[in-house]
């Protein structure tokens, strides 16, 4: 014990004499030493203790070379008790040498500080963020907004990042351009489905393209086995929520209690799933049909499926409002929508659903 009070005293008085007229030298070797003391009783100390520490730290990275100061964020970073102001200060650091560590990995962090250094460092320190173990909505929506593609491309995979309704929004519209990203954001296990079937309409046809690219020899194989795998990927994608959803329809449907009113319901409450199997039941056609139609980019296909199942313009207008809001595109002219869906005749809605299913089944076949 004395052998230890004893180190701490002459800990201190070399620590005086470095921040009083130490060399560089002296500063650094009087850090490490400070770094060894805090890291081998870091469980031991109180919050007094350890705001000492921040003060000493603050005062010994004072005119020392970055590799000393890299050394230390290195060393500080995974211990979650690690003293906060120094780890904020090395945080804000202009080099990703000395930020990096820290905010990669420090759960000293709060998301306050790593907002704003996300909204105005580097992309360098983007990248270090993106890899944390846990990213918040609030976080992920500036990672993605501001960016570039390595900052994205790793904010999409990894498994702790929470993406938010735009985030989403806007990565399926740039997967359109970006096969990679789209197969990072396909492979997401919490990826809606409205966003994932929109992905694969729109990014599948690209990437089949490139894989009879990259082995022309096996063009007419590639082309077979990505279909089958579009096949079943899309069955795997059938989520627990989906299938409650499809259920609850279902249920309803079978006891006559499902109408247009609750349809319009589930779409004012952007229930895509539990709103498409309704209108798929009212319309007479498969969940599958009703999905295809209901993520074109156009409208057309809602309404022939509405105007078959015999509902009002104010019904059809919730559905096409829910459509806006999830794919976060530009809002339509409803009332331009509106003298169109009312012109449009049922014989004629259901001709043009009849010629879908004769497109459907042939190419199954």
């Amino acid at each position: 014990m004395r052998s230890s009070v004893k180190s701490s005293e002459n800990l201190l008085e070399e620590l005086q004499t470095a921040l009083a007229h130490g060399t560089v030298a002296r500063r650094v070797e009087t850090l490490r030493r400070v770094t060894d003391l805090f890291i081998n009783n870091a469980v031991d100390y109180s919050d007094d203790h350890v705001r000492v520490f921040d003060d000493v730290f603050q005062c010994l990275i004072e005119q020392i070379e970055t590799s000393a100061k890299a050394l230390l964020a290195d060393r500080l970073a995974p211990i979650a008790a690690a003293p906060p102001q120094i780890i904020r200060t090395l945080a804000l650091d202009e080099l990703i040498e000395v930020a990096g560590p820290v905010l990669t990995k420090s759960e000293r962090l709060d998301d306050t500080t790593l907002i704003e250094i996300a909204r105005n460092k580097s992309q360098a320190h983007l990248k270090a963020i993106s890899l944390r173990r846990v990213l918040s909505e609030a976080l992920t929506d500036v990672l993605v907004t501001r960016g570039n593609e390595d900052v994205v491309q790793s904010t999409v995979s990894n498994p702790g990042a929470k993406l938010s309704e735009s985030s989403l929004t806007d990565l399926v519209t740039r997967a359109e351009r970006d096969d990679d990203l789209a197969a990072c954001i396909g492979l997401r296990p919490d990826l809606p489905r409205h966003h994932y079937l929109k992905l694969v309409a729109r990014a599948s046809l690209s990437v089949r393209r490139k894989l009879e690219a990259a082995h022309p020899e096996l063009a007419d194989e590639v082309s077979s086995v990505v279909q089958e795998a579009a096949q079943r990927v899309r069955a795997a994608a059938m989520t627990r929520q989906t299938e409650m959803a499809r259920a609850l329809v279902k249920s309803l449907h079978d006891d006559g209690r499902l109408t247009e009113f609750q349809i319009a319901t589930f779409a004012e409450q952007g229930k895509f799933d539990e709103t498409n199997a309704g209108l798929a039941a009212l319309a007479g056609v498969t969940v599958e049909t009703a999905e295809n139609m209901m993520i074109e980019s156009r409208t057309e296909g809602v309404m022939i499926l509405a105007k078959v199942a015999g509902m009002q313009w104010s019904s059809v207008r919730a559905i096409i409002a829910m459509r806006e809001k999830l794919s976060g595109g530009s809002q339509t002219d409803m009332l331009t929508l509106r003298d169109t869906y009312e012109a449009l005749r049922s014989s004629t809605a259901q001709q043009v659903l009849r010629f879908q299913r004769m497109q459907n089944t042939t190419s199954a076949a």
